[in-house]
């Protein structure tokens, strides 16, 4: 299979068992599921999807020689995510609590991949579903922040270029300063790690956990919550891609005017102010920040171990932001 990727350029995917996965309709749905939840009217024309990130972490665990069984749990890893990507946290949020941690697409992920395609795909290669679920198989796939992982360092090479934060200059060197030590990510130099480590940082500040971000979330949850209370769709909906959804609700737009001025904010369209503290709509955000493993004099180091402003930041950041939204329309 020849596939074109805009981080790893033009390469042939030869395993049967990933090819099969990748043609699935599992994951073939994830081309319909925006990376980032419905981010096209806050960055337009940066749009990129599920899908892509998914090969992306494949790819980059097959570049950096990863056990087979490590590229495919790679290839897998966002294979649950609902529509709109993490907005279901915030519709969800009544059932999970705090929607700021981001996690309802991990509480599915074993069951969903159970009831689709990839068991029998599995098996029909001799690759165990079981330990393809168990992370604690997977130390370059799946770490917990504010350690590095292929999740982790694919989503950001393919955001950033996605928005045009970095070039392919950019990208290049940073893949060229990574290496694997002990099933660990490690970048060559602290220079490299801390161009990496700013490059996330930004990219929290203005794009994950900022403004637009925020607002997307809250609107675009708003809207489906009030759709699913309708009854405009159902949960069943919620599993299929964007599209398909935004569709769906649309006929209802003329005769419901709440849900057209719900979608109108979804869409960046109504005037907004970012309050004070204790004014208007409190929103949660989850914030990011990572601190990886690099070399330095002789040895492998945090960044933090090594700048200890760096240290101060990993406390601050690691929480997550707190808006007050109000809308003037």
């Amino acid at each position: 299979m020849h596939y074109q990727d805009r981080i790893y350029g033009s390469v042939e995917i030869a395993e049967p068992v990933a090819v099969a996965l990748i043609e699935s309709p599992a994951l073939q749905r994830l081309k319909g599921i925006d990376q980032q939840g419905y981010f096209e009217p806050y960055f337009p024309g940066t749009a990129h999807n599920r899908f892509e990130h998914s090969v992306g972490v494949f790819l980059l665990l097959k570049k950096f020689g990863a056990p087979l069984e490590e590229q495919i749990a790679g290839l897998l890893h966002d294979v649950s995510h609902v529509v709109f990507s993490h907005c279901i946290d915030y519709v969800m949020r009544e059932k999970i609590g705090n929607a700021h941690n981001q996690q309802h697409q991990d509480d599915i992920h074993a069951d969903f991949i159970r009831k689709t395609e990839i068991p029998a795909i599995l098996k029909k290669y001799g690759i165990p579903l079981d330990y393809i679920l168990d992370d604690n198989n997977f130390p370059l796939k799946e770490r917990p922040l504010p350690e590095l992982c292929a999740d982790r360092i694919d989503y950001v090479l393919q955001d950033a270029t996605a928005i045009k934060y970095i070039g392919s200059k950019d990208v290049a060197y940073l893949l060229d300063h990574l290496t694997v030590s002990n099933r660990t990510w490690v970048f060559k130099d602290f220079a490299s790690a801390k161009r990496y480590v700013d490059l996330f940082f930004r990219l929290n500040q203005e794009y994950y956990a900022g403004v637009p971000t925020i607002l997307m979330f809250s609107t675009m949850a708003k809207y489906l919550r009030y759709a699913l209370d309708k009854n405009y769709i159902h949960e069943t909906d919620l599993y299929t891609t964007d599209a398909q959804v935004l569709a769906k609700i649309a006929r209802h737009h003329a005769d419901d005017k709440t849900l057209a001025e719900l979608f109108n904010r979804a869409n960046n369209k109504v005037p907004y102010t970012v309050n004070p503290p204790g004014k208007g709509m409190k929103v949660l955000c989850k914030s990011r920040v990572v601190d990886p493993f690099c070399y330095h004099n002789g040895k492998i180091l945090h960044v933090s171990d090594i700048d200890t402003y760096w240290k101060k930041v990993l406390g601050s950041e690691s929480k997550p932001k707190e808006y007050w939204i109000e809308f003037k329309a």
